[in-house]
């Protein structure tokens, strides 16, 4: 394999595997601006791809190729909805953020999975008939070299990631919104005397998480794995958020890590074709990204610099 096609190989199953990190880590990224820990992404991306499997399976023959692409919408307003149970708890019932969160990722998988045998009669849906295709872009495709690299054959959903992470950047840091959600993380008691309705907020922050988290399922079921099962997510969520935290809570950040993290991902596929790690045994690229999340988490969580109301209870002055 020559080395252009290496490189072609080694940033379309990059992207790829990152389409999905990313969107769950700016999800991660709105919530706990907004004060609330998110350790359920990894749930809400379950329920994410649940949703948008079977309604591909479902819908695909009438809807044809825009299937997949409806799909992505699907599954990111089934984890907003899912997304509120947390919400609820840790707003309104003050429960511990950690402990909602671990109920969400503990809750999914097997709702997920009972949904799916009581509709197909299987633990798992079998393949989709429309999954997310690779992409050619037209015109920057032509460009020598680079056209070739990242802009043929490549991820459709990961460029979008991409442009939803620079626009969840202004958001949040440009826009009269984002600096409510940014206060209400920072000092809520401050935010509440200046009028802002702190458990509004929240609940934004966390819906958005739950809406950008449930796409990122969706990419995961329709453009990775292209079915859904009990193993469709794994781990994926806790790779977004260490891919928040190394990114600082900034969206691009975070966008950044994420495509790194996929990078990972895709060894276990592409180790073979790098002349450097080919004689690597391939367990050893499989846990990869598993030990990168551990190092990250290790490293940087201690040197990067969380909101700092993040995981407090507020409650509403009287």
């Amino acid at each position: 394999m020559d080395v252009l096609s290496l490189l072609q190989l080694i940033v379309s199953s990059s992207l790829i595997y990152a389409a999905p990190l990313i969107f769950a880590a700016l999800g991660g990224a709105f919530s706990e601006r907004s004060g609330i820990v998110n350790i359920g992404l990894e749930g809400i991306m379950v329920i994410g791809a649940f949703a948008s499997a079977v309604f591909n399976l479902e819908f695909a023959s009438q809807l044809g190729p825009w299937t997949p692409w409806i799909g992505l919408l699907v599954g990111g307003l089934a984890g907003l909805i899912f997304s509120l149970l947390h919400a609820l708890a840790t707003v309104h019932f003050r429960a511990d953020h950690i402990i909602s969160g671990t109920a969400l990722n503990m809750a999914a998988p097997g709702l997920a999975v009972f949904l799916v045998r009581a509709i197909y009669g299987a633990a798992q849906t079998g393949p989709l008939p429309r999954p997310l295709p690779s992409q050619t872009f037209p015109l920057i495709s032509q460009i020598p070299v680079i056209g070739d690299i990242f802009f043929t054959g490549t991820s459709g959903p990961a460029y979008l990631g991409v442009l939803v992470a620079v626009l969840a950047w202004f958001i949040i840091f440009k826009t009269r919104f984002g600096l409510r959600l940014r206060s209400v993380g920072e000092h809520p008691r401050a935010a509440e005397t200046m009028g802002i309705n702190v458990y509004l907020m929240k609940y934004c922050g966390v819906m958005l998480s739950g809406l950008l988290a449930g796409v990122g399922g969706a990419i995961l079921s329709q453009a990775i794995h292209n079915e859904f099962g009990f193993l469709t997510v794994t781990g994926q969520g806790f790779m977004a958020l260490a891919a928040m935290i190394f990114g600082k809570w900034n969206p691009l950040g975070a966008m950044g890590a994420a495509i790194f993290f996929g990078f990972a991902q895709s060894l276990a596929n592409t180790g073979n074709y790098i002349p450097i790690i080919q004689d690597v045994p391939t367990v050893w690229l499989n846990i990869a990204p598993y030990l990168l999340t551990i190092i990250v988490l290790v490293v940087f969580i201690g040197k990067s610099e969380a909101p700092k109301y993040l995981g407090d209870t507020f409650v509403k002055s009287k």
